[in-house]
């Protein structure tokens, strides 16, 4: 079977986020209080990026729902979108979500994951012609621009791990929207990649760890992928993992299993399969036929492991149908 993303999926994707991007609880905050002053809701932290579970969540979400409306603009949900839009995406609201980071012990808020997301969204919202949402997200993402530009250099050594916290996924996101809108931050992302990664050789696939949502091998490749040409790729790409002709890790080709997904943590590993099918559909797309096929084959089998449980239990439901999205669109390039 061939997954792709239709029209009745892109509707129940949307409709799925429309009722949780303005769901205030539960609610796992990231928040530092300095004193009693400071034990606030969530609504009252971040007027736009309340719901959904957690801020970073809500972000995506949101993104979720403008690319929707982008690909799909006769789904029933398109209107509802543009009016949730209209009304949440606005000058007044984003300098609320502007003005937390101005509070103190918020450098680390959301750092990288949220920072990328922030850029992600603010990049689709650009590509709506009829609506001003990317003029009102603009100053919160050059806010995240500027706090990528100066910890990057700042940033000695990767965090390879596959969670929130992975360099190689922030980097994929942020060069992204930074090719489109900060050159000199495109510049930056691009050697900083290449220093952190670019040595690297025969890696171990040894992952997924118990409560990981990427594919730490295979975000660092889609990664190399995004700032490399193509035989400059190839040839790091043959050294990164030099056995996947033999089929070897065989990590990478196995799909997670999730126990239970009313565990936020276990149901992290649906998430990993659909991150992983969306990098090997992405690493494999220009490749040789051979490749090409094998990427495709890896990515439905992870594919079919996880699409069906998208919602059912809020732990996944509050996030796990964008990077279903990234996985049904291929690249992750804005198309």
């Amino acid at each position: 079977m061939t997954y792709s993303l239709t029209p009745e999926i892109a509707s129940r994707f949307a409709s799925i986020a429309l009722g949780h991007v303005r769901r205030e609880y539960p609610h796992k905050l990231d928040h530092v209080m300095d004193g009693p002053e400071d034990v606030l809701g969530p609504k009252a932290l971040h007027p736009i990026f309340y719901g959904s579970f957690d801020w970073h969540s809500c972000v995506h979400g949101y993104w979720m729902l403008l690319r929707l409306r982008r690909l799909f603009p006769e789904i029933a949900e398109a209107a509802q979108i543009r009016a949730l839009a209209d009304e949440m995406l606005v000058p007044y609201k984003v300098a609320g979500e502007l003005a937390y980071l101005d509070r103190a012990y918020t450098g680390g808020f959301e750092r990288p994951y949220g920072w990328a997301w922030l850029l992600a969204l603010h990049g689709e919202a650009a590509r709506h012609a009829d609506g001003e949402w990317a003029e009102a997200l603009e100053p919160l993402a050059r806010a995240f621009a500027d706090r990528f530009r100066h910890f990057l250099p700042r940033q000695t050594y990767p965090i390879r791990t596959g969670t929130h916290y992975s360099t190689a996924f922030a980097l994929v996101l942020a060069l992204e929207w930074a090719e489109a809108h900060d050159a000199p931050l495109a510049a930056l992302i691009r050697e900083r990649a290449q220093s952190y990664y670019g040595g690297d050789r025969g890696c171990p696939g040894w992952e997924p760890g118990g409560d990981e949502f990427l594919s730490s091998a295979m975000i660092e490749a889609l990664c190399m992928k995004r700032v490399l040409d193509g035989a400059a790729f190839a040839e790091w790409f043959a050294g990164f993992l030099p056995g996947l002709d033999e089929g070897q890790p065989q990590s990478l080709f196995t799909p997670a299993m999730v126990s239970d997904r009313s565990d936020g943590k276990i149901a992290h590993l649906d998430g990993f399969n659909l991150s992983r099918a969306w990098c090997w559909r992405a690493i494999a797309a220009d490749g040789d036929p051979s490749f090409a096929a094998l990427g495709e084959r890896t990515a439905e089998a992870h594919l079919a492991a996880s699409l069906p449980h998208v919602a059912g239990d809020y732990m996944g439901e509050h996030w796990l149908a964008s990077f279903a999205l990234l996985a049904l669109t291929g690249h992750g390039d804005g198309t």
